[in-house]
């Protein structure tokens, strides 16, 4: 119970947030915010390895890591053209000169991965929020997927602990189970079909296929993450929110969903 109420409370913080950010805020504020919280969870996930005795370049990752969605939030603000994908090379290339000028050739494979997956992961993944709001109608576009998304997160943890009896992966994470992974996707369908009303402009058809695809991609977005935090022996990545842990463990679900929808908006809308 006081889990739940800590959740809660963290929650309807989030979305007074979520509200004022999406539909109040002017858009640099909103492209901040994407940034703050890609800061936190970079630093989380760094963090989250070094337990793991791997070395990693957490404060260079941090630095080119939140260029990412700043370059993101200037290119589609037609501020500077071409300037994401540049940059996107300019930070492989960075990265592999980091390692040449130290002595200390142990790990220097694992050092750059890690390094490159964390920006890639996190910032590259997340910084698709910032393209969407972009988007016409993106104000709308963004309340959706953070309601479906998230409200998946919601349902899984609802159903789960209510009549959870079937351990969906026990090696990954022994507490999901089956019933809160398919309860996980009939939130995000449902509440898919209540937001229709908002979104006028798209047929009821791709509203369906988002809610199913979006509720399925929100549950594998936080078994991946489970799986990260299993090998580096963590329960959750921080302690920043309380009742949901870290930036990264309130971010994970939309790591996957984001991108997927952002491509699915450009496609099919």
């Amino acid at each position: 119970m006081k889990t739940f109420i800590s959740r809660f409370i963290t929650t309807a913080f989030f979305l007074l947030l979520v509200v004022f950010t999406i539909f109040i805020a002017p858009t640099w504020f909103f492209s901040l915010v994407c940034i703050v919280l890609i800061g936190l969870a970079l630093y989380e996930f760094y963090s989250m390895v070094e337990k793991k005795e791997l070395s990693v370049y957490r404060y260079f990752g941090l630095v080119l890591g939140i260029t990412v969605p700043l370059s993101t939030h200037l290119k589609v603000g037609s501020v500077i053209a071409h300037i994401e994908p540049m940059l996107i090379v300019i930070i492989c290339l960075f990265t592999v000169m980091i390692q040449l000028t130290r002595r200390d050739n142990s790990q220097a494979l694992k050092r750059m991965s890690i390094t490159l997956f964390g920006i890639l992961y996190i910032s590259w993944l997340f910084s698709f929020l910032i393209k969407i709001k972009f988007l016409p109608q993106g104000s709308l576009l963004c309340a959706f997927l953070i309601l479906v998304t998230k409200g998946g997160d919601i349902g899984a943890y609802i159903v789960g602990s209510a009549i959870g009896r079937h351990a969906l992966i026990p090696r990954i994470s022994p507490k999901k189970s089956i019933e809160g992974f398919v309860g996980g996707i009939m939130f995000s369908f449902v509440l898919a079909l209540l937001f229709k009303p908002f979104l006028d402009f798209v047929s009821f058809y791709h509203v369906i296929i988002s809610g199913l695809l979006l509720g399925v991609l929100a549950q594998m977005g936080d078994l991946s993450e489970s799986l990260m935090k299993r090998d580096c022996g963590v329960k959750d990545t921080g302690a920043i929110f309380p009742g949901l842990g870290g930036a990264l463990d309130v971010l994970d679900s939309l790591l996957f969903t984001t991108p997927v929808f952002y491509f699915y908006v450009k496609a099919f809308f």
